[in-house]
């Protein structure tokens, strides 16, 4: 397996006093991966992380921290990330004939013949479909903005099943397709989700919302932030679970 560490060249050291990145690259197979290198003052060591979906890396480094030992820090663990990205599940292109999940079951994807109409989810000779009409080269982005659609839906509904709980209120919610983590919750009460949580079942879309609703009562994952997603979401240890060991599944579907 070739593979290649670059450097680059001529980046001066970000200051010491405040977070900041750093660039660089390894090349596995003929592809280059982005390395995006975080200098964080609270960090004690270097970390190194696989983003979802294998197409970046993410290192998180101390200030103290040179140029050197960045590099032989990846190259210590290049192997480890050229073993990771090879049990990655393989890439879904989401046009005719393919099969992606939605809502936790695997939907065909059907080209309707016809250039009108809406994205709809059908049963055809007992398999579930996405039947999308329009151009056969818009078939990614028809079937990305309705899953978007569908994903504001359901967590729109959950959010707000799970506040009422809680006794708590979001400011607003946001769809995005970030791939470095599933939800978050900024300090002005914005819940973001990504998109791609809706092809997990239901239960597990629901564990993501109420763990984003519990940190509109605890900004932090002490004792207190658990208790709080576990009273409302009991089983949330095999939602969690789920997540861990499929995630990377939905990643692999390539839309838009």
């Amino acid at each position: 397996m070739a593979l290649k560490l670059f450097k680059n060249f001529g980046i001066k050291k970000p200051s010491k006093n405040a977070m900041n990145s750093w660039q660089r690259h390894l090349e596995i197979d003929g592809e280059r991966i982005p390395v995006k290198v975080t200098e964080n003052p609270r960090s004690t060591r270097l970390t190194l992380r696989l983003v979802p979906g294998g197409k970046s890396l993410k290192v998180t480094m101390p200030p103290h921290v040179d140029g050197k030992q960045l590099d032989d820090f990846l190259e210590r663990n290049k192997n480890w990330v050229a073993a990771k990205r090879a049990r990655l599940p393989k890439a879904v292109q989401a046009g005719e004939g393919a099969t992606i999940p939605f809502l936790g079951v695997d939907h065909r994807i059907i080209h309707l013949d016809r250039l009108r109409g809406i994205v709809e989810i059908k049963e055809v000779a007992g398999e579930q479909c996405i039947l999308v009409p329009g151009e056969p080269e818009h078939i990614p982005r028809k079937v990305e903005t309705f899953m978007k659609k569908q994903a504001r839906l359901q967590l729109n509904d959950a959010v707000s099943r799970y506040s009422k709980v809680l006794g708590v209120s979001a400011k607003s919610i946001r769809i995005t397709d970030t791939t470095s983590r599933w939800g978050s919750c900024s300090t002005t009460r914005t819940l973001s989700f990504s998109w791609r949580i809706i092809m997990a079942p239901p239960e597990v879309l629901d564990y993501l919302a109420a763990h984003e609703v519990a940190h509109l009562r605890e900004m932090n994952h002490s004792d207190r932030f658990w208790n709080h997603v576990r009273d409302i979401c009991p089983d949330m240890e095999l939602q969690k679970s789920w997540l861990r060991t499929n995630g990377a599944r939905l990643h692999a579907v390539e839309l838009g």
